[in-house]
Protein backbone atom coordinates (compact mmCIF):
# COMPACT_ATOMS: atom_id res chain seq x y z
CA UNK A 1 0.00 0.00 0.00
CA UNK A 2 1.59 3.28 -1.09
CA UNK A 3 1.48 6.51 0.90
CA UNK A 4 1.06 9.09 -1.82
CA UNK A 5 2.73 12.36 -1.03
CA UNK A 6 3.93 11.38 2.44
CA UNK A 7 7.46 11.87 3.67
CA UNK A 8 8.85 13.49 0.54
CA UNK A 9 12.42 14.25 1.57
CA UNK A 10 11.90 13.49 5.27
CA UNK A 11 11.71 10.24 7.25
CA UNK A 12 8.46 8.91 8.57
CA UNK A 13 7.72 8.28 12.23
CA UNK A 14 6.66 4.74 12.96
CA UNK A 15 5.88 2.38 15.83
CA UNK A 16 3.49 -0.26 17.03
CA UNK A 17 0.57 0.13 19.39
CA UNK A 18 -0.88 -2.13 22.02
CA UNK A 19 -3.48 -1.79 24.74
CA UNK A 20 -4.00 -3.48 28.07
CA UNK A 21 -6.60 -2.47 30.58
CA UNK A 22 -8.54 -3.65 33.55
CA UNK A 23 -11.17 -4.83 31.07
CA UNK A 24 -8.75 -6.68 28.79
CA UNK A 25 -5.57 -8.12 30.22
CA UNK A 26 -4.34 -9.51 26.90
CA UNK A 27 -2.31 -7.12 24.74
CA UNK A 28 -3.32 -6.81 21.10
CA UNK A 29 -0.71 -8.47 18.92
CA UNK A 30 1.02 -5.87 16.72
CA UNK A 31 0.21 -6.44 13.08
CA UNK A 32 2.87 -6.93 10.45
CA UNK A 33 4.34 -3.91 8.71
CA UNK A 34 4.68 -3.61 4.97
CA UNK A 35 7.86 -1.53 5.22
CA UNK A 36 10.07 -0.49 8.09
CA UNK A 37 8.75 3.06 8.10
CA UNK A 38 5.09 2.19 7.51
CA UNK A 39 3.18 0.82 10.45
CA UNK A 40 -0.21 -0.69 11.03
CA UNK A 41 -1.56 1.30 13.93
CA UNK A 42 -3.14 -1.70 15.63
CA UNK A 43 -6.42 -1.04 13.87
CA UNK A 44 -8.87 -3.55 12.45
CA UNK A 45 -9.24 -3.88 8.68
CA UNK A 46 -11.05 -1.06 6.94
CA UNK A 47 -13.90 -2.28 4.80
CA UNK A 48 -14.54 -0.62 1.47
CA UNK A 49 -18.03 0.05 2.67
CA UNK A 50 -16.56 2.35 5.31
CA UNK A 51 -17.29 0.08 8.26
CA UNK A 52 -14.71 -1.70 10.37
CA UNK A 53 -14.65 -5.22 11.64
CA UNK A 54 -11.96 -7.43 13.09
CA UNK A 55 -13.59 -10.31 11.26
CA UNK A 56 -14.25 -8.64 7.91
CA UNK A 57 -13.70 -10.79 4.80
CA UNK A 58 -10.20 -10.42 3.42
CA UNK A 59 -11.43 -9.79 -0.11
CA UNK A 60 -13.47 -6.78 1.03
CA UNK A 61 -10.97 -5.10 3.33
CA UNK A 62 -7.46 -3.81 3.55
CA UNK A 63 -5.32 -2.99 6.58
CA UNK A 64 -5.15 0.66 7.47
CA UNK A 65 -1.52 1.76 7.67
CA UNK A 66 -0.64 5.00 9.43
CA UNK A 67 2.64 6.90 9.12
CA UNK A 68 3.71 10.28 10.40
CA UNK A 69 6.08 12.90 9.07
CA UNK A 70 9.00 14.23 11.10
CA UNK A 71 10.79 17.58 11.16
CA UNK A 72 14.37 18.57 12.02
CA UNK A 73 15.14 19.90 15.50
CA UNK A 74 15.35 23.65 15.62
CA UNK A 75 18.83 25.06 16.27
CA UNK A 76 20.03 28.44 17.45
CA UNK A 77 19.73 30.84 14.56
CA UNK A 78 16.71 29.09 13.00
CA UNK A 79 13.75 31.22 11.95
CA UNK A 80 10.29 30.94 13.53
CA UNK A 81 7.27 32.77 12.14
CA UNK A 82 4.42 34.09 14.26
CA UNK A 83 1.00 33.90 12.59
CA UNK A 84 -2.62 34.48 13.67
CA UNK A 85 -4.91 31.94 11.92
CA UNK A 86 -7.76 32.54 14.35
CA UNK A 87 -8.38 35.57 16.58
CA UNK A 88 -6.03 38.54 16.84
CA UNK A 89 -3.57 39.01 19.72
CA UNK A 90 -2.69 42.07 21.73
CA UNK A 91 0.47 43.76 20.48
CA UNK A 92 2.11 43.32 23.89
CA UNK A 93 1.71 39.56 23.60
CA UNK A 94 3.35 39.59 20.16
CA UNK A 95 6.27 41.52 21.65
CA UNK A 96 6.53 39.12 24.57
CA UNK A 97 6.47 36.09 22.24
CA UNK A 98 9.38 37.55 20.29
CA UNK A 99 11.36 38.10 23.50
CA UNK A 100 10.72 34.54 24.70
CA UNK A 101 11.83 32.83 21.50
CA UNK A 102 14.79 35.08 20.83
CA UNK A 103 15.99 34.17 24.33
CA UNK A 104 16.20 30.58 23.02
CA UNK A 105 18.58 31.76 20.30
CA UNK A 106 15.94 31.67 17.57
CA UNK A 107 15.12 34.35 15.03
CA UNK A 108 11.49 35.47 14.86
CA UNK A 109 9.56 37.23 12.13
CA UNK A 110 5.88 38.04 11.73
CA UNK A 111 3.11 37.15 9.34
CA UNK A 112 1.95 40.16 7.37
CA UNK A 113 -1.55 40.13 8.90
CA UNK A 114 -0.70 39.02 12.44
CA UNK A 115 -2.55 41.87 14.20
CA UNK A 116 -5.19 42.64 11.57
CA UNK A 117 -8.77 42.80 12.84
CA UNK A 118 -11.88 41.57 11.10
CA UNK A 119 -14.61 41.10 13.69
CA UNK A 120 -13.17 38.67 16.22
CA UNK A 121 -10.61 37.32 13.74
CA UNK A 122 -7.11 38.45 12.78
CA UNK A 123 -8.11 39.74 9.37
CA UNK A 124 -10.09 38.28 6.51
CA UNK A 125 -9.92 34.57 5.75
CA UNK A 126 -7.77 35.03 2.64
CA UNK A 127 -5.26 37.13 4.57
CA UNK A 128 -4.95 34.70 7.48
CA UNK A 129 -4.61 31.81 5.03
CA UNK A 130 -1.99 33.75 3.08
CA UNK A 131 0.16 34.13 6.20
CA UNK A 132 -0.15 30.44 7.07
CA UNK A 133 0.62 29.15 3.57
CA UNK A 134 3.45 31.62 3.08
CA UNK A 135 5.07 30.26 6.23
CA UNK A 136 4.76 26.67 4.97
CA UNK A 137 6.17 27.60 1.56
CA UNK A 138 9.14 29.56 2.90
CA UNK A 139 12.14 27.20 3.26
CA UNK A 140 13.79 29.62 5.70
CA UNK A 141 10.96 29.19 8.23
CA UNK A 142 11.57 26.16 10.47
CA UNK A 143 8.55 26.39 12.78
CA UNK A 144 5.22 28.21 12.90
CA UNK A 145 3.91 29.55 16.21
CA UNK A 146 0.34 30.82 16.47
CA UNK A 147 -0.30 33.89 18.61
CA UNK A 148 -3.56 32.60 20.07
CA UNK A 149 -6.68 30.52 19.47
CA UNK A 150 -10.12 32.07 19.71
CA UNK A 151 -12.14 31.57 16.54
CA UNK A 152 -11.66 31.37 12.79
CA UNK A 153 -9.05 28.65 12.20
CA UNK A 154 -11.81 26.31 11.02
CA UNK A 155 -12.44 28.63 8.06
CA UNK A 156 -8.97 27.92 6.66
CA UNK A 157 -9.01 24.12 6.48
CA UNK A 158 -9.95 23.81 2.80
CA UNK A 159 -7.29 26.26 1.66
CA UNK A 160 -4.14 24.96 3.38
CA UNK A 161 -1.31 24.11 0.98
CA UNK A 162 -0.88 20.52 2.09
CA UNK A 163 1.61 19.84 -0.71
CA UNK A 164 3.89 22.49 0.81
CA UNK A 165 3.52 20.86 4.22
CA UNK A 166 4.54 17.47 2.81
CA UNK A 167 7.50 18.93 0.92
CA UNK A 168 8.96 20.67 3.94
CA UNK A 169 7.46 19.47 7.26
CA UNK A 170 7.65 22.05 10.02
CA UNK A 171 5.81 22.06 13.35
CA UNK A 172 2.80 24.22 14.14
CA UNK A 173 2.42 25.38 17.76
CA UNK A 174 -1.00 26.21 19.18
CA UNK A 175 -4.13 24.83 20.84
CA UNK A 176 -7.80 25.63 21.44
CA UNK A 177 -9.14 26.75 18.02
CA UNK A 178 -5.79 25.74 16.49
CA UNK A 179 -6.89 22.14 17.13
CA UNK A 180 -8.71 22.43 13.79
CA UNK A 181 -5.39 22.95 12.04
CA UNK A 182 -3.66 20.13 13.92
CA UNK A 183 -6.42 17.72 12.95
CA UNK A 184 -6.49 18.92 9.35
CA UNK A 185 -2.71 18.56 9.01
CA UNK A 186 -2.91 15.05 10.45
CA UNK A 187 -5.83 14.09 8.21
CA UNK A 188 -4.15 15.22 4.99
CA UNK A 189 -0.43 14.90 5.70
CA UNK A 190 0.08 12.85 8.89
CA UNK A 191 1.90 15.92 10.18
CA UNK A 192 2.50 16.05 13.96
CA UNK A 193 2.03 19.33 15.78
CA UNK A 194 2.55 20.87 19.21
CA UNK A 195 -0.52 21.33 21.40
CA UNK A 196 0.45 24.23 23.61
CA UNK A 197 1.55 27.84 23.85
CA UNK A 198 4.46 29.85 25.23
CA UNK A 199 2.41 31.86 27.77
CA UNK A 200 4.12 31.01 31.05
CA UNK A 201 7.41 29.50 32.22
CA UNK A 202 6.25 25.89 32.22
CA UNK A 203 4.44 26.35 28.91
CA UNK A 204 7.42 27.92 27.17
CA UNK A 205 9.88 25.40 28.61
CA UNK A 206 7.84 22.46 27.33
CA UNK A 207 7.39 24.02 23.86
CA UNK A 208 11.13 24.69 23.65
CA UNK A 209 11.82 21.05 24.57
CA UNK A 210 9.51 19.79 21.81
CA UNK A 211 10.97 22.12 19.18
CA UNK A 212 14.65 21.93 20.00
CA UNK A 213 15.29 18.36 21.21
CA UNK A 214 14.50 14.88 19.94
CA UNK A 215 13.71 13.56 23.41
CA UNK A 216 10.27 12.28 24.49
CA UNK A 217 8.22 14.15 27.04
CA UNK A 218 6.61 12.56 30.08
CA UNK A 219 3.38 14.10 31.32
CA UNK A 220 2.44 13.23 34.89
CA UNK A 221 -0.97 13.20 36.52
CA UNK A 222 -1.59 16.03 38.98
CA UNK A 223 -3.56 14.30 41.71
CA UNK A 224 -5.00 17.66 42.76
CA UNK A 225 -6.41 18.30 39.29
CA UNK A 226 -10.17 17.98 38.92
CA UNK A 227 -10.00 15.31 36.20
CA UNK A 228 -7.51 13.15 38.13
CA UNK A 229 -10.47 11.33 39.65
CA UNK A 230 -11.35 10.04 36.18
CA UNK A 231 -8.23 7.87 35.99
CA UNK A 232 -8.83 4.13 35.69
CA UNK A 233 -6.23 1.39 35.47
CA UNK A 234 -4.36 -0.19 32.58
CA UNK A 235 -1.96 0.77 29.83
CA UNK A 236 -2.36 1.72 26.19
CA UNK A 237 -0.21 2.82 23.28
CA UNK A 238 -1.00 4.59 20.02
CA UNK A 239 -0.70 7.87 18.19
CA UNK A 240 -1.75 10.76 20.44
CA UNK A 241 -4.53 12.70 18.69
CA UNK A 242 -7.23 15.15 19.71
CA UNK A 243 -7.21 18.44 21.55
CA UNK A 244 -10.07 20.78 22.35
CA UNK A 245 -13.27 18.78 22.83
CA UNK A 246 -15.58 21.26 21.10
CA UNK A 247 -13.28 21.36 18.10
CA UNK A 248 -12.98 17.59 17.84
CA UNK A 249 -16.74 17.17 18.13
CA UNK A 250 -17.51 19.82 15.52
CA UNK A 251 -15.39 18.05 12.89
CA UNK A 252 -17.62 14.97 12.84
CA UNK A 253 -18.68 14.63 9.20
CA UNK A 254 -16.37 17.48 8.19
CA UNK A 255 -12.88 16.02 8.22
CA UNK A 256 -12.36 14.40 11.62
CA UNK A 257 -9.45 11.96 11.22
CA UNK A 258 -9.86 8.26 11.89
CA UNK A 259 -9.17 7.79 15.61
CA UNK A 260 -8.97 4.00 15.60
CA UNK A 261 -5.88 2.81 17.44
CA UNK A 262 -5.22 6.28 18.89
CA UNK A 263 -4.91 7.62 22.38
CA UNK A 264 -7.40 10.49 22.32
CA UNK A 265 -6.55 13.61 24.31
CA UNK A 266 -9.40 15.90 25.29
CA UNK A 267 -9.58 19.22 27.12
CA UNK A 268 -12.21 21.95 27.25
CA UNK A 269 -13.07 25.36 28.62
CA UNK A 270 -16.56 26.22 29.83
CA UNK A 271 -18.42 28.16 27.11
CA UNK A 272 -20.62 30.85 28.71
CA UNK A 273 -24.05 29.54 29.61
CA UNK A 274 -23.61 26.01 28.25
CA UNK A 275 -22.64 24.09 31.39
CA UNK A 276 -22.34 20.32 31.47
CA UNK A 277 -24.58 19.95 28.43
CA UNK A 278 -21.71 21.18 26.25
CA UNK A 279 -19.48 18.32 27.42
CA UNK A 280 -22.31 15.79 27.23
CA UNK A 281 -23.39 16.78 23.71
CA UNK A 282 -19.90 16.64 22.25
CA UNK A 283 -19.02 13.31 23.85
CA UNK A 284 -22.39 11.85 22.84
CA UNK A 285 -21.86 12.99 19.25
CA UNK A 286 -18.44 11.34 19.19
CA UNK A 287 -19.94 8.13 20.56
CA UNK A 288 -23.00 8.07 18.28
CA UNK A 289 -20.90 8.79 15.19
CA UNK A 290 -18.62 5.84 16.09
CA UNK A 291 -15.66 8.24 16.02
CA UNK A 292 -14.35 6.76 19.27
CA UNK A 293 -14.76 3.13 18.24
CA UNK A 294 -11.43 1.37 18.46
CA UNK A 295 -9.55 4.03 20.40
CA UNK A 296 -6.87 2.56 22.66
CA UNK A 297 -7.07 5.03 25.52
CA UNK A 298 -8.17 8.49 26.66
CA UNK A 299 -6.01 11.24 28.17
CA UNK A 300 -7.85 14.08 29.88
CA UNK A 301 -6.43 17.56 30.26
CA UNK A 302 -7.91 20.55 31.98
CA UNK A 303 -11.59 21.51 32.10
CA UNK A 304 -11.47 24.95 33.78
CA UNK A 305 -14.74 26.40 34.95
CA UNK A 306 -16.23 23.06 35.97
CA UNK A 307 -14.41 22.60 39.28
CA UNK A 308 -17.24 23.94 41.46
CA UNK A 309 -20.06 23.47 38.98
CA UNK A 310 -22.94 21.02 39.34
CA UNK A 311 -26.27 20.63 37.60
CA UNK A 312 -29.05 18.86 39.47
CA UNK A 313 -26.61 16.68 41.35
CA UNK A 314 -24.20 15.89 38.49
CA UNK A 315 -20.67 17.21 38.12
CA UNK A 316 -18.14 17.03 35.31
CA UNK A 317 -16.81 13.71 36.58
CA UNK A 318 -20.32 12.21 36.44
CA UNK A 319 -20.67 13.21 32.79
CA UNK A 320 -17.19 12.00 31.84
CA UNK A 321 -17.71 8.70 33.65
CA UNK A 322 -21.12 8.15 32.08
CA UNK A 323 -19.93 8.90 28.54
CA UNK A 324 -16.31 7.71 28.42
CA UNK A 325 -16.71 4.74 30.76
CA UNK A 326 -18.52 2.76 28.08
CA UNK A 327 -15.39 2.76 25.92
CA UNK A 328 -13.79 0.31 28.37
CA UNK A 329 -10.26 1.56 27.70
CA UNK A 330 -7.62 2.98 30.06
CA UNK A 331 -8.30 6.60 31.01
CA UNK A 332 -5.69 8.95 32.47
CA UNK A 333 -6.97 12.21 33.92
CA UNK A 334 -5.27 15.05 35.71
CA UNK A 335 -2.93 16.15 32.90
CA UNK A 336 -2.02 19.84 32.84
CA UNK A 337 -2.91 20.27 29.17
CA UNK A 338 -5.17 22.88 27.65
CA UNK A 339 -6.84 26.05 28.86
CA UNK A 340 -5.78 27.76 32.06
CA UNK A 341 -2.64 29.31 33.43
CA UNK A 342 0.75 28.05 32.21
CA UNK A 343 -0.25 24.71 30.60
CA UNK A 344 2.16 21.96 29.65
CA UNK A 345 2.65 21.35 25.92
CA UNK A 346 2.69 17.99 24.17
CA UNK A 347 3.23 16.58 20.70
CA UNK A 348 0.17 15.42 18.81
CA UNK A 349 0.57 12.83 16.05
CA UNK A 350 3.42 10.84 17.58
CA UNK A 351 3.46 7.54 19.42
CA UNK A 352 2.47 7.73 23.07
CA UNK A 353 2.24 5.27 25.94
CA UNK A 354 -0.43 5.83 28.58
CA UNK A 355 0.03 4.18 31.99
CA UNK A 356 -3.04 4.95 34.08
CA UNK A 357 -1.65 3.05 37.08
CA UNK A 358 1.60 5.04 37.14
CA UNK A 359 -0.19 8.26 36.16
CA UNK A 360 2.05 8.97 33.18
CA UNK A 361 1.69 9.72 29.49
CA UNK A 362 4.97 9.32 27.63
CA UNK A 363 4.94 10.99 24.20
CA UNK A 364 7.62 10.42 21.56
CA UNK A 365 9.31 13.33 19.87
CA UNK A 366 8.66 14.22 16.24
CA UNK A 367 11.91 16.14 15.84
CA UNK A 368 15.00 14.64 14.25
CA UNK A 369 18.42 15.38 15.75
Amino acid sequence: MKHRGLGRGWPLLSGRERVTSAHDSTPNRPRATNRAVHINGGMPPRCRSGTTSSAAPAELCEHVFVSALRFPCLREGDLVRLVSPASYPAQEWVDQSIRIMTSWGLKVDLGEHIVDQWGYMAGRDDDRLYDLNTAYRDPAVRAIVTTRGGAGAYRLLDGIDFDAVRRDPKPLVGFSDITYLHLGLWQHCRMPGIHGCIAGPRASTSVRHLLMTNQPCVLRRDDHSYTAAMSTSGQASGFLLGGNLGTVGSLIGAGLPDLQGAIVMLEAETPPGLGLGFIDRNLTQLLRSKALDGVHGVALGRFPGYEDYSDRGWTLTDVLTDRLGQLRVPILGGLELGHGIDPVATMLGTQAHLDADAGTLTVEAAALA
